[in-house]
């Protein structure tokens, strides 16, 4: 599958540009591209400077509201990114058009934080011009949902996030949600952290998008996930995760290489089942498989380390987690010496964390209308003391 990623704002940006570093490595490895262009957008001028792979071109880094920001960002204010979108969005337009490989586009896949600034503002703007201009491409989108201390400190992220979820799912033709708080680990440094979470989100796209395109004969799978069957998986909300499980490699004498104990083949299912728990313990967002109305797994491994058994097991435990989606499947033999295994769920019914989201922005914005009821009262009282008071204008 080949995607045209847009990164909007600091947090879609920078998550954009580790897609850059995807394809890179998919040219390395299997001499293809999975992504055919790659463009961030940003009204803050420092942010875009900061990234690593994007081109420094300003056909590729594009700053939207000069003339009303001077290049400083728009803040946390949700509307102000949807206004300066609607004002500069053709500049989007205009600059996903010069991707020479434009044309092999299957789907664009747009990336913002949820939190609140450009990118949650403008996410849905720009994702309906697409639609409108390219229509027959699917437009997908990535959320990055805040972290714990940025809710506690401020309810305006969660007012921000919850109106930038209503805006995007009317709009999308599917919503990955992707959780900060779930990529956390405490004894790393802020920097640290940041970069390694925004690898760990953009990592299990990778054997999803590489499985479809290969075009060497002994690493098309038996069945192949092409985009087709992966595009037939999205739909509304949607979480991705890779799960890892290690092949013991032990020296062996050329008689020896066929494995024929029934214990050998146990745990190479074994190990395949720990890479699926590993994958579903791995999903961007806390979620039900339950209500997942639509699945699918990739199983990825060594030609020799892929069977029936494994197949059928790997199916028959995602039938037991989601049953009541329609799961497609797929393999991808390549080397390592790991087996990997790739889960996506979608057409969510129920997501806890959105519906959390969504109360507490309702509340939110209760609190603040009454508390803009009280100050204008306030503020009227004081008008009022002081008319008899002489002006000195």
């Amino acid at each position: 599958m080949k995607l045209m990623v847009i990164g909007l704002g600091q947090c879609g940006s920078r998550i954009a540009d580790e897609f850059v570093r995807l394809n890179k490595r998919s040219q390395s490895q299997w001499g293809i591209n999975i992504i055919t262009g790659t463009f961030a957008v940003n009204t803050d001028q420092t942010d875009l400077t900061g990234l690593s792979h994007i081109g420094s071109d300003y056909m590729h880094r594009i700053l939207i509201g000069g003339r009303k920001t001077w290049g400083h960002g728009v803040g946390k204010i949700n509307e102000m990114g949807a206004e300066l979108a609607r004002e500069d969005g053709d500049k989007v337009i205009d600059a996903i058009r010069t991707a020479p490989d434009f044309y092999h586009t299957h789907a664009f896949l747009l990336i913002a934080g949820g939190a609140g600034g450009t990118g949650s503002g403008a996410i849905s703007i720009i994702a309906q011009m697409l639609k409108e201009r390219y229509i027959g491409k699917p437009v997908y989108s990535l959320v990055v949902l805040p972290f714990e201390h940025e809710e506690m400190a401020e309810l305006r992220s969660v007012y921000n996030t919850a109106t930038c979820l209503k805006s995007i799912h009317s709009v999308a033709d599917g919503v990955f949600l992707a959780d900060n708080q779930r990529y956390v680990r405490k004894d790393a440094s802020l920097a640290m952290n940041l970069q390694r979470i925004n690898a760990a989100m953009v990592e299990p796209w990778y054997d999803l998008m590489c499985a479809g395109e290969i075009s060497r004969y002994k690493h098309v799978g038996a069945k192949t996930l092409d985009a087709g069957d992966i595009m037939q998986s999205i739909d509304g909300w949607t979480t991705l995760g890779v799960g890892r499980a290690g092949i013991p490699r032990g020296f062996r004498f050329p008689w020896q290489l066929a494995k024929t104990s029934f214990k050998e083949k146990s745990d190479e299912t074994l190990r395949a089942m720990q890479a699926m728990d590993a994958a579903v313990s791995e999903l961007s967002v806390t979620c039900s498989a339950e209500d997942a109305g639509r699945a699918l797994y990739l199983l990825s491994a060594p030609a020799k380390d892929m069977t029936m058994d494994i197949a059928k097991g790997l199916g028959d435990y995602l039938r037991e987690l989601a049953e009541n989606a329609v799961i497609r499947a797929g393999d991808f033999p390549r080397g390592g010496s790991s087996i990997d295994v790739t889960i996506l769920l979608s057409q969510l019914a129920f997501v806890q964390k959105v519906r959390d989201y969504y109360d507490r922005a309702s509340a939110f914005a209760q609190t603040q209308k009454e508390r803009i009821k009280e100050t204008t009262g306030r503020l009227r009282d004081m008008e009022d003391s002081a008319k008899g008071l002489p002006s000195l204008i």
